[in-house]
């Protein structure tokens, strides 16, 4: 394993693969921060070229943090096809790239060799991949899932209607779930961050969307994105829940930090599927972001990219209905200004589906980040075409409630129309019933939520 390069007459010499991959990264604000960042355009070059030289096997036998030591990487180990990574394990990863941009490889071929590949494998592609390379490879990958309905059918782009409420007001929520449903966001699902993080508030917002979904004979999901435990609480009161949320991270010290472990989420499946609302088989929503372990000094001095895919790697597990992904969520520490927040959506898709999981992505921003609606509306543009799963959908594209800047509902529908997409097939059923939609294009009617309360 050779961990030295050459570029311009300087040489270079790395002391591991960690830190090959975190010099190897894009910039990004996080990595500066932790100071493990390569520190020029020079140095980034050695790293890449380096880590093009790389085996498969030299990154299994060097993972980012020890098996011994972390439950994270446990599970993305334990969880691995031996016979799989046995077959491609002499590849080095510069071949792995050309593989996954070449044209004849296929969504099929791309997810039998996911099952071989550890994250920090994933992750180190990405690493030598442009932004076009990334919505190319991106977009060959179809990844499906089924909880009410079915997720990631070709063709189509789905939304999740986001209600949120600074007071938990049900009213409230209801007339921002009314408003969306009109411009066809929500077929992902209804889904609402509560301010009071009890099992009662969980208990009744998940009564009043699932009734509502009822009378108007919605084909969609319901969820609130309470902590797990608390959403669990709720079910064992009765509470209709279609899918468990929880955020989780890329580091066994981060998930104890957010309160969650493998046993947990286990735990929290077996509920799902034994008192939970969902059809399944696939009724967990995970959300993820790169740069949560360096906000709760959890990193190990590893890259928040390569951290992003290690959560993915312990996602996959757990079989997901959606991921979703807001690496532009937390602010300028992790995640400086318009430039990086897109590069992290693309690589944060691309590992994603590679990881064979149902991606969607909320390229947003915070108000102190160099960032503007501009740069988000640009990875939403790439995104989609890239294959997003699904987007959010918030009224106004300003969350009330979080304080961030997200897609609203009308850039869902924009998204749709330009590149020819369609809602998940039940839900565009749906719409044609109540005059909502005609072959496929939003009628008068859109943006009207009294059509609810005649």
């Amino acid at each position: 394993m050779i961990l030295k390069a050459r570029v311009y007459n300087k040489a270079f010499a790395f002391k591991s693969v960690k830190e090959v991959l975190a010099k190897a990264n894009e910039e990004k604000s996080g990595d500066v921060l932790a100071g493990i960042a390569a520190t020029s355009a020079s140095e980034r070059v050695a790293a890449k070229l380096v880590l093009s030289n790389l085996t498969l096997e030299d990154i299994y036998n060097n993972p980012v943090i020890p098996y011994e030591e972390d439950e994270v990487t446990r599970v993305i180990y334990d969880n691995l096809n031996i016979n799989i990574y046995n077959q491609f394990k002499s590849w080095t990863i510069g071949e792995l790239r050309d593989y996954i941009l070449d044209h004849d490889t296929d969504h099929e071929a791309l997810m039998h060799l996911s099952r071989g590949l550890t994250s920090e494998m994933i992750a180190a592609v990405a690493k030598l991949m442009s932004n076009m390379d990334l919505v190319y490879a991106s977009k060959k990958m179809r990844t499906q899932a089924h909880c009410n309905t079915t997720i990631g059918i070709p063709g189509t782009l789905a939304f999740r209607n986001q209600p949120n409420h600074p007071t938990d007001s049900i009213p409230g929520i209801m007339a921002s779930v009314k408003e969306g449903l009109t411009f066809g966001s929500g077929d992902a699902v209804i889904g609402i961050n509560p301010v009071d993080d009890n099992a009662d508030t969980v208990a009744r917002i998940l009564e009043a969307v699932k009734e509502f979904m009822i009378k108007w004979d919605i084909p969609t999901q319901n969820c609130v994105l309470a902590h797990v435990t608390t959403q669990m609480k709720a079910i064992e009161l009765g509470a209709p829940a279609d899918l468990v949320f929880q955020s989780i991270a890329g580091t066994q010290k981060t998930n104890e930090a957010f309160g969650v472990s493998e046993a947990l989420l286990d735990e929290a499946l077996a509920l799902a599927q034994r008192k939970g609302t969902g059809t399944g088989p696939n009724l967990l929503y995970f959300e993820t972001g790169q740069g949560s372990e360096l906000s709760l000094d959890a990193h190990h001095g590893v890259d928040e990219m390569t951290l992003e895919a290690r959560t993915y790697g312990f996602a996959r597990k757990f079989r997901p209905f959606m991921l979703n992904n807001v690496s532009g969520f937390i602010g300028p520490e992790t995640i400086y200004d318009g430039r990086e927040v897109i590069r992290a959506d693309l690589e944060d898709l691309f590992m994603g589906k590679l990881h064979g999981l149902p991606m969607g992505i909320a390229p947003c921003y915070t108000n102190h980040m160099k960032a503007d609606q501009n740069d988000q509306e640009i990875g939403t543009m790439l995104c989609a075409m890239a294959g997003a799963n699904y987007f959010m959908g918030v009224p106004g594209g300003d969350d009330v409630m979080l304080s961030y800047q997200d897609t609203s509902y009308y850039d869902d529908a924009s998204v749709r129309e330009i590149l020819g997409l369609r809602p998940l097939p039940e839900f565009e059923k749906w719409m044609e019933k109540m005059g909502l939609m005609e072959n496929g294009r939003l009628t008068k009617l859109a943006g009207d939520p009294s059509i609810f309360d005649k």
